[in-house]
């Protein structure tokens, strides 16, 4: 899956890595503790850039993006 936008190293104490991939707005998230990524569906790009510049990404991914979009994992 080629990323088309951007990804980020956080300062998260839950998530490891962030990747976007604009074509398709998927949104790729590596959770400390987990080996395989999940990859969010259908997730608009504002998403992404939020999670990105959250004071707490842990805090932003459970209350914008986890249980509101569906993944692959």
């Amino acid at each position: 899956m080629p990323i088309v936008k951007s990804s980020a190293v956080l300062d998260s104490s839950a998530i490891h890595d962030v990747a976007y991939d604009v074509r398709t707005r998927t949104l790729t998230i590596w959770l400390l503790g987990n080996r395989r990524p999940y990859h969010y569906l259908d997730v608009p790009l504002e998403v992404y850039e939020e999670l990105v510049h959250a004071e707490s990404a842990g805090h932003y991914f459970n209350e914008h993006i986890r249980h509101h979009y569906k993944y692959m994992h």
